[in-house]
């Protein structure tokens, strides 16, 4: 593929970013071994950059990225891309606000998934990020776009940007893949702490009307 001037920056940037943020999964035991993916959208093109297939975290470089349109297919790269590619280029062409997808197996958060549970909203934190529980997606194989059916399904009308997708694993979505890694580190987190509450008892729900003031706030007021 022939890329025009106008978005060679872009891709080079959007290729240091995406192999970069890999190391975050890494860094928060998100992933083990090849497992587990970053993607992002070429803003204003029908692109997007993606993890290869089998290439261990270490071996990640910007120059490895692959570059597929959005039906998944390969436009530059000399890898064969994930086997997510199919799945995420269905969720950039149907959640147009995405600019960042994630794929994680991390492990509290895929119990819950095993067990097919959303994760109940019982912590602030919960309420500032996911705006509510964090929802389980269907089941689906690997391979095709059925992953992506399930995902867009599940978080078209939610708040959360994050789907427990059932006996699989997490997907997060994201404005950007930043985004999109920090509320797959932050499912896990929170799976981790409500799982260790339900040891002790049962946790206790926050109000609805609470939740929504919270998300409010998170979203729209705090931070810089």
């Amino acid at each position: 593929m022939t890329v025009t001037a106008d978005v060679t920056e872009t891709l080079r940037t959007l290729r240091a970013q995406v192999s970069a943020l890999h190391a975050e999964l890494t860094r928060y035991e998100l992933v083990v071994w090849t497992a587990g993916n970053v993607s992002a959208r070429v803003p204003g093109h029908d692109l997007m950059v993606i993890k290869p297939s089998g290439v261990s975290y270490d071996d990640l470089t910007p120059d490895n990225m692959v570059l597929c349109d959005l039906d998944g297919q390969v436009k530059e790269g000399d890898l064969a891309p994930s086997s997510d590619t199919a799945a995420q280029a269905y969720v950039y062409r149907h959640l147009p606000h995405v600019g960042g997808v994630v794929h994680t197996h991390s492990t509290y958060a895929t119990a819950w998934a095993s067990r097919a549970e959303p994760i109940p909203c019982v912590l602030t934190m919960m309420a500032d990020e996911f705006g509510g529980e964090i929802p389980v997606g269907p089941f689906a194989l690997i391979g095709d776009d059925s992953i992506g059916r399930g995902i867009v399904e599940t978080l078209r009308d939610s708040r959360s940007p994050a789907v427990l997708m059932q006996n699989h694993g997490v997907f997060t979505i994201g404005k950007d893949a930043r985004a999109a890694v920090k509320a797959a580190v932050m499912c896990e987190d929170v799976a981790r702490t409500v799982h260790v509450a339900r040891q002790l008892g049962e946790p206790v729900p926050i109000p609805e009307q609470q939740v929504t003031s919270l998300f409010d706030r998170y979203q729209n007021v705090y931070g810089q």
